[in-house]
């Protein structure tokens, strides 16, 4: 994959098949505005067309993970036709459902606060891991608004009844909280983020690419609650093309032979 080593405010780093993606704003606190939206979206793309990656690793500058919009940003969209309100919304939309569709494995490097659409990146990650320290808010409420685009991921993470609470008092919770209700998987202390990090990417290589790549699709058609004759008949076809399927042979012989299959040697 050719990309930039900086692309701002982004910062793309690649060692083998792991993509490293940092929001790249510190002193803002990696919050969003219409740049950061559009060469997020535009490194996701890029990557998800790129067979040879195989991880990706979401995280932040500084001392935050994300502050959610930029104020500079709202202030200027608090002034802008609803129109172009509804067009902003469209790109942060596009934004979101590109990460929590990105046909290739996530982990979010949570190492500081996230707030707002930094919640919803958090939670279109498959995988999420953050320090003690860290805060959490959706706290749109508090300027009459809702996090209405990151909705369907952040209900799909923590659930309806954590929802419906979160949504409505814009309270902030610590990590512990985020951990209970299922925003993050995983609380390390600051000094072994990295290797927690590191422990989910070796996991990821060691599983077969596509098998990893495809298993937010399996888990979403499930959870859409489609007609059970038909959800079985999917999953055999997924199964059965799985075993045949030059990945699935190789899994099924290194296996048998008891020796690592070919990907976990890359």
């Amino acid at each position: 994959m050719a990309v930039s080593p900086q692309i701002h405010p982004l910062a793309v780093t690649r060692t083998g098949a792991v993509v490293r993606l940092r929001l790249d704003r510190p002193t803002l606190h990696n919050a969003f505005d219409a740049g950061l939206i559009a060469a997020l979206t535009a490194a996701l793309e890029q990557i998800a067309r790129d067979a040879t990656v195989r991880v990706v690793v979401l995280e932040g500058s500084g001392a935050s993970f994300s502050a959610g919009a930029d104020l500079n940003w709202m202030r200027g969209m608090a002034s802008a036709s609803e129109a172009e309100n509804r067009d902003d919304a469209l790109a942060l939309a596009r934004l979101m459902r590109t990460l929590d569709e990105l046909p290739k494995p996530t982990v979010a490097r949570v190492q500081g606060a996230a707030f707002g659409g930094g919640v919803g990146l958090v939670a279109c990650c498959d995988i999420a891991i953050g320090v003690p320290e860290a805060k959490f808010g959706l706290t749109e409420s508090k300027l009459g608004l809702l996090p209405a685009v990151i909705s369907p991921y952040v209900i799909a993470a923590i659930g309806q009844r954590e929802a419906r609470r979160w949504f409505a008092t814009a309270e902030v919770f610590d990590a512990a909280t985020a951990l209970r209700i299922g925003l993050l998987h995983e609380v390390v202390a600051a000094d072994a983020l990295d290797a927690a990090v590191e422990r989910q990417v070796s996991w990821l290589l060691m599983a077969g690419p596509h098998a990893a790549a495809s298993a937010k699709r399996l888990v979403a058609r499930v959870a859409s609650g489609v007609d059970r004759d038909r959800l079985d008949a999917d999953n055999a076809d997924l199964i059965a093309a799985l075993r045949v399927s030059e990945e699935g042979q190789e899994g099924l012989s290194a296996f048998l032979d008891k020796r690592a299959p070919r990907w976990a040697k890359d």
